[in-house]
């Protein structure tokens, strides 16, 4: 069983409080909560998008499997658009065949979060077969199960993601990150008008020991699409008064743009937001949907209309 200090580091991350994640002390370097604090602390940078505060923090000269995999997969986000990508997942392929091997320095513990890291790796960089043989199809570890519900739901099969869900539910406690699992399935899958992620959301916000913008952004999308457009708009700016990030950024524009008051204000921040992240999801599918209506049109010829004597 986790330590009191240790179940408060993964709440946490799992929650996406990563700032103040970030900020609580190291135990004792001796304390047996130090290397996992290190280590979900070194994540929390990466999922900041800061790999280089990440790699700042870890050793550099440890033989520890787990530190290597989180060093390579802040090298791996460094280098995500860049030649030395390849190289990164050449190094993870190798720690995960590492890993089936008595003689490694790590525990289980540290040898499934090797294949979480690997396996969220190769799903970044469109190897879904082989994340998906990385984290293992029977694997109960819960972090790679969800990992593994991320990608079902990317590819669209939610029926996929709902039975690795109920397959986890078998042999897993009734564990906070089991809870977002089932959140974020109903959140794409839309069961009982999004009921159940909204409940589960406004609990986690209702935690005074806790402060964390994800959330709040989770909560305002929900509410995007129960059509509550100020309530949503509400969480987003207080999520962006507390971190600006993509994804609330995204957001934002969308539920601006759904209060038909708001258009110039909504074209106004779609434009900045296309030119500061032009690489986001939300950017490039609607340029693949503007070119395709574009190429569409092309086809066709409009009639003249008839001219009345």
């Amino acid at each position: 069983m986790d330590s009191a200090h240790l179940y408060r580091v993964k709440q946490q991350f799992i929650l996406g409080a990563y700032n103040a994640l970030i900020a609580m002390p190291l135990p004792d370097p001796n304390s047996p909560d130090y290397t996992p604090t290190l280590l979900y602390q070194a994540r929390a940078h990466i999922a900041l998008n800061d790999p280089a505060s990440a790699l700042k923090v870890l050793p550099s000269d440890s033989e520890n499997v787990a530190f290597k995999a989180v060093s390579a997969l802040a090298r791996f986000v460094e280098a995500e658009e860049g030649s030395d990508m390849e190289a990164v997942l050449e190094e993870l392929r190798d720690l995960s065949v590492e890993i089936e091997s008595d003689d490694v320095d790590g525990t289980e513990k540290d040898k499934a979060l090797v294949r979480v890291l690997a396996g969220t790796a190769f799903a970044r960089a469109g190897e879904t077969e082989e994340a998906l043989e990385t984290l293992g199809s029977e694997t109960e570890d819960l972090e790679a199960v969800a990992v593994v519900v991320q990608i079902y739901l990317s590819i669209h099969r939610p029926d996929l993601a709902k039975k690795e869900f109920e397959r986890s539910k078998r042999w897993a406690e009734d564990d906070l990150l089991l809870q977002l699992i089932e959140s974020t399935i109903c959140l794409i899958t839309g069961s009982d008008s999004y009921s159940d992620p909204l409940s589960f959301y406004s609990e986690q916000i209702g935690n005074p020991s806790l402060s964390s913008p994800r959330l709040l952004t989770s909560r305002g999308v929900t509410r995007i699409l129960r059509g509550e457009v100020d309530a949503a708009k509400s969480d987003l700016e207080e999520s962006l008064q507390q971190q600006q990030d993509a994804e609330t950024l995204a957001a934002f524009v969308v539920a601006t743009g759904l209060s038909p008051s708001k258009m110039p204000e909504a074209n106004e921040l779609w434009t900045k937001f296309a030119s500061e992240h032009a690489s986001h999801p939300f950017v490039t599918d609607l340029a693949e949907k503007d070119a395709l209506f574009t190429e569409s049109v092309a086809k066709y010829t409009v009639p003249s209309l008839p001219v009345l004597a």
